[in-house]
């Protein structure tokens, strides 16, 4: 089940990274502007049609992290292409036959993410 409150909170991530006002942002999307400040005061739900509507708009937004808070924001391009198996070749070193074993991301808040071949 969504979490009002935290998808709120993702959605001014959003706002905030694309430096965009409510206004703004509504008329990105095709909303109606109330519709924005009534979902940013809690007294509404997102529906299914708003978030298809970021989803569409917005490349970089992962519906895992905008849905559930799951994944990274802005999603990465190249995380999928990191855990196919069909872009392996593309990781090895032909010259000395070495294979990647790990990829790890070191952010600015201390944290990383470790990607490993599976």
């Amino acid at each position: 089940m969504l979490d009002t409150t935290s998808f709120i909170l993702r959605l001014k991530t959003i706002l905030a990274h694309k430096e965009l006002s409510s206004a703004a942002f509504a008329d990105l999307i095709d909303v109606q502007r109330s519709s924005i400040s009534h979902l940013l005061n809690g007294r509404n739900k997102p529906s299914l049609e708003f978030i298809m509507k970021i989803d569409e708009a917005f490349s970089e937004v992962d519906l895992q992290w905008l849905l559930y808070g799951e994944g990274d924001f802005p999603k990465s391009e190249n995380k999928n292409q990191i855990h196919s198996s069909n872009n392996k070749n593309q990781f090895e070193h032909n010259s000395n036959h070495k294979t990647l074993e790990r990829i790890v991301m070191f952010y600015t808040d201390g944290t990383f993410k470790t990607y490993t071949e599976k």
